[in-house]
């Protein structure tokens, strides 16, 4: 899974990685947008559903969202963006602040994962 540092006694045997089945669990379901694709710098997205906490999410075009909710982490351009919208809603809005460079594509995934870990707390 990740890369693990080493330190102690050559031939030292590193501690396992935490069992990833211990990991708090989250209702957000979250699944790469079938054109996901940043080869080439190109655009790509994922999703996740999630119910935010108190305060909903902050958007530019509407001000607080709150209840059901999709997340969508696009990449475009050197960009990474979040939107959500209502669950099974045709408006996208833009979450104020939710905008910044990404150098690598290959990001994408875990800005998205730290996104849905920020915004998704359906206990409050």
């Amino acid at each position: 899974m990740g890369e693990q540092a080493v330190t102690g006694e050559a031939g030292a045997t590193p501690a396992p990685e935490p069992d990833a089945g211990t990991a708090p669990q989250s209702n957000a379901s979250t699944a790469p947008e079938p054109e996901a694709s940043a080869a080439g710098g190109g655009a790509a997205s994922r999703t996740a559903d999630i119910v935010p906490g108190p305060g909903g999410v902050m958007t530019d075009e509407v001000g607080v969202v709150t209840g059901e909710l999709t997340l969508r982490t696009e990449y475009a351009d050197g960009q990474v963006a979040l939107r959500v919208q209502y669950r099974e809603a045709d408006e996208w809005y833009a979450v104020t602040g939710g905008r910044a460079p990404l150098a690598d594509p290959a990001g994408l995934d875990a800005v998205h994962t730290i996104a849905v870990g920020l915004l998704d707390r359906p206990e409050g």
